[in-house]
């Protein structure tokens, strides 16, 4: 799916009225097939960009194009169409407690499926082996069939994004995958996205506080800072100058530990060197 912004502004219907927009006239354009991370401090705007992109705000200013499509200009009809070809994972994935792990993961299909094949799958789950195989790239095969409410936050976490694996989108947008992981489950995870995102020729855009692991597995990298886009640049083009200048006082932030490939060895590393507080 390809993505253009123009001018685009956006806040949450519950935001403080009064207050600045979480996003401020940004412009972007991002292919069909890209694959994308979002950087920038806590509170720069990257969930509600995130949430402009999924159709799920309506711009306050400017314009929003999903396949050459304006959402805010749809019906309601052609709106859910759009949906459909789009796939979230939030931070926190809202998966109901009781829900078994293969019904919450083979909800990734549900936009395709009729009312029916709905609730027939709920009772007789419709591609077991999809469902599994998913998981298990995860590395959580054996709780295909266990309770969400008997699951760890990490393991939750993996639920959510082999739903995507699942799914037939062709956008991904997915918040903070790492954020509940240990760094052994994080390289699988990010990897298993990235390879799964390339295989399929699907559109990936990624929200992440491990900066290294941005630069190391997505090849642009967009940096929000104050809801405004502070660069849009290749990867290898984001040096510690950078870096300094968009966390500024978060620099912080930047202490993430990263989530490399076995056997990387990078040279002088992009991050700003941590620095005592006063």
């Amino acid at each position: 799916m390809d993505i253009l912004a123009q001018g685009l502004s956006g806040r949450h219907p519950a935001a403080v009225p009064g207050t600045p927009d979480a996003i401020r006239s940004l412009s972007l354009h991002i292919g069909s097939g890209e694959h994308v991370a979002l950087i920038g401090p806590s509170g720069s705007g990257k969930t509600t960009l995130l949430q402009l992109f999924s159709a799920a705000l309506r711009p306050t200013r400017g314009q929003l194009l999903l396949n050459h499509q304006d959402p805010a200009t749809l019906s309601k009809a052609a709106l859910q169409t759009l949906r459909k070809q789009l796939i979230v994972a939030p931070q926190v994935p809202p998966l109901p407690p009781r829900q078994r792990a293969i019904t919450a993961i083979l909800a990734g299909r549900l936009p395709q499926q009729s009312l029916l094949q709905s609730l027939a799958s709920l009772f007789y789950p419709s591609d077991i082996p999809a469902a599994h195989d998913a998981l298990d790239r995860f590395g959580l095969a054996d709780k295909l069939f266990e309770r969400v409410d008997r699951l760890s936050g990490g393991e939750r976490q993996r639920v959510a994004l082999a739903r995507l694996l699942v799914s037939r989108a062709s956008l991904w947008l997915v918040d903070e995958p790492l954020s509940a992981l240990d760094p052994t489950r994080a390289q699988q995870a990010i990897e298993t996205l990235v390879h799964a995102a390339r295989d399929r020729g699907v559109t990936l855009v990624v929200t992440l506080h491990q900066v290294e692991t941005a630069l190391q597995y997505f090849p642009r990298v967009l940096a929000l800072k104050k809801g405004e886009l502070a660069f849009d640049l290749p990867a290898s083009e984001v040096d510690r100058a950078k870096l300094q200048q968009l966390y500024g006082d978060q620099a912080y932030e930047l202490e993430q530990p990263a989530i490399l490939p076995e056997g990387f060895a990078p040279g002088v590393s992009a991050l700003p060197q941590a620095m005592p507080c006063r």
